[in-house]
């Protein structure tokens, strides 16, 4: 991952690659390392502190993308923002209680942090779409289909129904206490359900069905 962001921001316009922070390939040239014509002439290092330092004196503004481990992502988050700088957080597993924590810190710190539970576009869209569709609608179910049963329910899903969950609406109620498995698993503690097809062959796929009375709305 670290490797496509390097690639990615050195070919956008408009964006400046600064630094590269890793335990391996330590003294690397980050061009190099990513297979690029011409080498960038930047290290990598596995000094977080002087690589912000860096950035922080010589840029005007700067983002701290970090794709470590869900253990060092808040002394991550804390050390750029006390650098002023901004983090994109792409951690897998991390757990809900470090992302309250972070956002506590970061309002605090009057800072920005944006933890990604996916860098798919249309994974972000979706939920951004389900988070103004569910102020609409008192029924809210996640359909996903998998190719082989592992990480079920999906981050996707998961984070779907955290997000809609902190909105302080109840969904489903009519059966939001109904036991019966084909019912689907209950996500958090507002009713949101998640059903999951897994079939060889399938694609991976995440649904979002919403609906009201006489009306229906399917984000996928």
């Amino acid at each position: 991952m670290g490797r496509a962001a390097i690639a990615a921001v050195s070919k956008a316009r408009g964006m400046e690659l600064a630094g590269a922070i890793d335990s391996q390939c330590i003294g690397m040239d980050v061009g190099e390392l990513t297979g690029m014509d011409e080498a960038l002439e930047i290290p990598v290092l596995n000094d977080l502190t002087m690589v912000l330092c860096s950035i922080a004196q010589t840029r005007a503004t700067g983002v701290v993308v970090d794709f470590s481990e869900p253990s060092s992502v808040h002394d991550n988050v804390k050390q750029a923002t006390a650098f002023g700088l901004s983090s994109v957080v792409y951690v897998p597993k991390i757990e809900m209680d470090t992302i309250t924590e972070l956002s506590a810190f970061c309002d605090k710190a009057s800072m920005g942090c944006l933890v990604a539970p996916t860098l798919s576009i249309g994974s972000v869209l979706l939920q951004q779409a389900a988070i103004q569709a569910s102020f609409h609608y008192n029924n809210v179910e996640i359909v996903e289909s998998r190719p082989n049963p592992s990480d079920l329910p999906s981050p996707d899903a998961i984070q779907i129904a955290n997000n809609i969950s902190d909105l302080g609406q109840i969904y489903n109620r009519q059966d939001m206490d109904s036991d019966n498995p084909a019912r689907g698993q209950v996500l958090g503690e507002d009713g949101v359900r998640v059903h999951i097809m897994v079939l060889p062959g399938l694609a991976s796929s995440t649904s979002v069905v919403l609906s009201a009375p006489e009306r229906y709305l399917s984000c996928k």
